[in-house]
């Protein structure tokens, strides 16, 4: 029986969450207030949402040992040139759950600010962060001036518990205005404030059934139930708890095992004599002194014969163990693992880091099956497996007897080892001993750039991308190229820039992809001659005339790229003159007439986006896909460019005298009464752990 059922007759499922008694989410189908979880499931909501009772935090995952993994706002201090701008203090009233104190941190996030967090375990109890700093650059210590010499790049300060690697700054939080997110958090919850004696005296109200056991929580009031050794199932419920059977699901016995309520046991067959355990005397046939010659001699020609049949098949079994692993071995070396040994050696690498067993992969595949294929290239086929712990990724395997793409494949591995990168695809490991390599890359959950611009045969369509999130992708694409051109330890050329190899995760973040076709640059040499190598309509006409490979090629890439995003038309649009066919020049052609209207993507221009900062961007394309390269900009400026665009976009920033303000919020008035509140420090400062347990009670958090 799973020990994530509900009550009978009630509903188990909110969306992607298992709601097991005794929480539930209709009346009748939970044990008390506390265990209510609202699920909306409106048309909106897709896929349903679950909420602690009438709260907007979201319920992440329910877990019977006594905890509850929730999603809750994060507090916010907003300030322009005329004061404060906005305020929100998130509050929780205590009395039904307790805030983990070992899977949880309070952090602070801003400058000459404080966040304190205040509740009560018996007596009451506070604790907070400070920070004073001077710039962006600078701590400086003492200068608590009014926030105004920190509202330039810090305009919001927050405040918030979050469950223990659920969050990782960045120094971008700190220029962040965008106060309406919300952060996981890990809550313990129990049974009535009783403990296990004073509850089990009223068998009408104590919680734990039929073959169970009462529990105590270290911390705080209440208990728990847990089903008793060899039962499981939920022990909430009437007979919620099942008996296991030992027998089939630990084979523990070498002959016969025989299952029992709570437990099992096992014997030996008739003439044989021992406990029957694995792990104990286990069964040998009795050896009775009074027993015949012959029979005795029949006894050893079966224990000879026996023996000579497991010599045999040990034999074949090693043998056949020894075939695999030449089998193997000759993998290894045709796909190239000689060399990645002696790549990795030179650049400091182990080359039995992130190995992956063939086997793994198969399982995590359904054996390779085309349902399981994401997207198929020139080079390889990317399949979706799911690892051990419904852990997802994306698994590329090289095309079947094509030697030419073992170095490509070699050499996307050590491109990436040189890669560290949040907006690059990140490389978890790779499989050398199967016919063909294997690479095992993060998944990304939205697809590519280009299945969101351009309409892809059979699939279906996307949701339109505004201008604003375009601008922010082909910003993040171009510092990951500007990373890979002058950042990383060897700077590295992509060589197949587009829409294709921009992946977009969960939050449509951008994810550079697919090096197969990268080149690594050695530091004394600023081009080199190479085979050409891309994709047509990306290609740089200066490389392709020339043969001559640099970072500007790349440039002009991307410049198509910030080309198709304005238009919505493709690399090779296939449409007019041949001029036209290659989206590049046909777009360039435009400009020079002072025509961006007539290739402009029209939908975006109903989002009050503004011509003057598409002009720009449209400017800046131009300049990346010049013919020559030395006219072309550097993917560093190109980043520069495009991340001040999108600055100027969001941020409208003044001075402000904000002491009075601050002051008020800081030392508050009722309203701050068990409350945990959002007045930030920077991650230099850190963050304090929480050494109690923080108790409370939702009363609409939001």
């Amino acid at each position: 029986m799973a020990a994530e059922q509900a009550k009978s007759s009630c509903q188990s499922l909110c969306g992607n969450l298992t709601v097991p008694y005794p929480f539930g989410m209709e009346e009748g189908c939970f044990m008390e207030d506390k265990f209510f979880i609202r699920c909306d499931n409106t048309s909106t909501a897709e896929p349903p949402t679950a909420f602690l009772s009438n709260s907007t935090i979201d319920v992440l995952h329910i877990d019977l040992d006594g905890e509850l993994r929730v999603r809750n706002w994060v507090g916010s201090d907003c300030y322009n040139s005329s004061g404060p701008s906005s305020n929100f203090q998130t509050w929780l009233i205590s009395g039904l759950y307790n805030i983990s104190s070992t899977k949880n941190k309070f952090i602070a996030i801003g400058c000459d600010t404080i966040a304190i967090i205040t509740g009560t375990t018996g007596q009451d109890y506070t604790t907070g962060c400070l920070s004073l700093c001077g710039g962006n650059g600078s701590m400086i210590l003492g200068s608590f001036d009014n926030h105004s010499s920190v509202l330039s790049f810090n305009p919001c300060t927050f405040g918030f518990v979050v469950e223990e690697g659920g969050y990782t700054f960045s120094t971008s939080d700190l220029s962040r205005s965008d106060v309406n997110w919300k952060l996981p958090m890990v809550l313990d919850w129990t049974i009535g404030d009783q403990n296990c004696s004073e509850a089990r005296k009223d068998p009408e109200t104590y919680a734990c059934k039929e073959n169970t056991i009462c529990l105590e929580p270290e911390f705080g009031n209440g208990y728990l139930c847990n089903c008793s050794n060899g039962f499981a199932g939920n022990p909430y419920l009437s007979n919620g708890c099942q008996d296991i059977d030992e027998c089939e699901t630990l084979n523990p016995c070498n002959s016969i095992c025989h299952n029992t309520i709570g437990g099992f046991s096992c014997s030996c067959p008739k003439g044989y004599e021992g406990n029957g355990f694995r792990n104990g005397t286990g069964c040998s046939p009795k050896v009775n002194k009074g027993t015949p010659v012959v029979t005795q001699i029949a006894i050893g020609m079966s224990i000879g014969f026996l023996a000579i049949f497991m010599f045999i098949t040990w034999s074949f079994w090693a043998f056949k163990q020894r075939k695999t692993a030449k089998m193997r071995e000759k993998y290894f070396k045709q796909n190239g693992g000689n060399l990645l040994q002696q790549l990795s050696k030179s650049r400091g690498h182990s080359e039995n880091d992130k190995i992956f067993a063939a086997e793994e992969l198969e399982k995590a595949t359904a054996n390779f099956h085309d349902s399981r294929i994401l997207g198929q290239g020139g080079q390889a086929t990317v399949y979706k497996g799911t690892l051990p712990g419904d852990r997802v990724v994306a698994i590329k395997k090289s095309r079947i007897g094509d030697q030419s793409q073992v170095e490509p494949f070699i050499n996307e591995i050590m491109v990436l080892y040189q890669i560290n990168h949040k907006h690059v695809v990140r490389l978890l490991g790779c499989c050398l001993e199967t016919p063909v390599p294997l690479l095992v890359y993060e998944f990304v959950t939205h697809g590519s750039l280009f299945d969101h611009i351009h309409d892809v045969a059979g699939a279906a369509p996307r949701s339109f991308l505004p201008w604003m999130t375009r601008l922010r992708i082909a910003t993040e694409t171009a510092e990951a190229l500007a990373y890979l051109h002058s950042a990383a330890s060897v700077p590295i050329i992509h060589r197949d820039v587009k829409l294709a190899n921009i992946l977009l995760d969960e939050n449509y973040t951008a994810k550079v992809s697919d090096f197969g076709a990268s080149r690594l640059v050695p530091s004394d040499q600023a081009q080199m001659t190479t085979m050409l190598q891309g994709t047509f309509g990306y290609l740089d006409p200066e490389c392709m005339h020339t043969g001559q490979l640099t970072e500007k090629s790349d440039v002009y890439s991307f410049g198509v790229v910030l080309i198709e995003l304005l238009t919505g038309r493709k690399a090779l649009c296939g449409e007019g003159s041949q001029e036209q066919k290659v989206l590049a020049k046909y777009f360039v052609s435009l400009m020079k007439e002072n025509r961006l209207h007539d290739i402009i993507d029209g939908r975006m221009l109903d989002n009050d986006v503004k011509i003057e900062q598409l002009k720009e961007v449209a400017d800046l394309a131009a300049q990346c896909v010049r013919v020559k390269g030395e006219e072309r900009p550097t993917m560093k400026e190109v980043a520069h460019e495009l991340a001040g665009l999108q600055a100027m976009e969001r941020y409208q920033w003044g001075k402000r005298n904000l002491q009075a303000e601050e002051s008020e919020y800081l030392l508050g008035g009722e309203e701050l009464g068990n409350i945990y509140g959002d007045y930030g420090t920077t991650s230099s400062i850190g963050y304090d752990s929480i050494k109690n347990q923080v108790p409370f009670e939702l009363e609409g958090a939001r």
